[in-house]
């Protein structure tokens, strides 16, 4: 008998724009092509993950169940409000706009949800940028603007600590999409470090069979991060210095496979 498909459940912060809308449907999508080609690099059967997205943002007075339908290539259909705890194995909190650190009902839902998660021993966590900065938040660090308001955004370095080499690869330095201004500030308490950058001292955390994040978009791809750079030069968000350099970075190769991988592994181990 074939072993039981860990069932992971998107939680989704945010919609994408454009071309990545389009193709993808929603953030459940993109996260989908990533671990499906996570789960193609490490020889694992893509009917090994049973994934299901969840609109967090928009779940207030929702009819339990109710479904949105996304489109896209996916065809990506998701409900709206919170998985069951006994219905899924795993949760993965995607990146977002919004910032974590705001006290809006629906922030503070999906802080209060993930401390949950964390309380309890069976159910996963992971985190990819806003989700790990909600992550830290319901750990009890210091989520914030970064000083000085700056962005770290396109390819970027991150330097991995020992724990994180060994996650990823062996690789003493990941290059892996990036795109925010807001930061963790401290690594709470029982959370092993895995990386750090120049503009962000905190790049990943990980709490063995329990949690892993990571600031940077291992989900992202050439095109979305340009279609992204481009609408936020367009809402004068981004400067012509900072569109530049960061479209000159645009096309380097990075690591988000890699960072797909050791995802994977962490859901299924035992």
């Amino acid at each position: 008998m074939a072993p039981s498909p860990v069932r992971i459940a998107i939680l989704e912060a945010d919609v994408p724009i454009g071309q990545t809308r389009a193709r993808y449907g929603s953030y459940g999508g993109v996260f989908t092509s990533l671990l499906h080609k996570a789960a193609d690099a490490s020889n694992l059967p893509r009917e090994t993950l049973e994934i299901r997205g969840w609109d967090v943002v928009n779940s207030e007075g929702a009819t339990e169940g109710e479904e949105e339908e996304m489109g896209g290539e996916w065809l990506w259909r998701r409900k709206k409000g919170y998985p069951r705890m006994e219905h899924v194995d795993a949760v993965l909190i995607t990146g977002s706009r919004f910032n974590a650190f705001d006290d809006d009902p629906w922030v503070v839902r999906l802080v209060d949800f993930v401390k949950d998660v964390l309380a309890q021993d069976r159910v996963k966590v992971i985190g990819v940028c806003y989700g790990h900065q909600i992550v830290g938040r319901a750990l009890g660090a210091t989520v914030a603007r970064s000083e000085g308001g700056g962005w770290e955004v396109s390819v970027c370095r991150v330097i991995q600590t020992e724990k994180g080499k060994e996650l990823f690869g062996g690789k003493d330095a990941l290059s892996i999409f990036q795109m925010h201004k807001d930061l963790v500030y401290h690594y709470p308490p029982g959370v092993e470090e895995l990386g750090s950058s120049g503009p962000c001292k905190v790049q990943g955390m990980y709490i063995p069979k329990r949690a892993i994040t990571v600031q940077g978009h291992p989900e992202f791809t050439e095109e979305i991060v340009a279609e992204l750079l481009e609408k936020r030069r367009e809402q004068k968000i981004f400067g012509d210095e900072i569109y530049g350099e960061a479209m000159a970075r645009v096309g380097k190769p990075h690591d988000g496979v890699l960072v797909g991988q050791a995802f994977l592994k962490f859901l299924v181990e035992n």
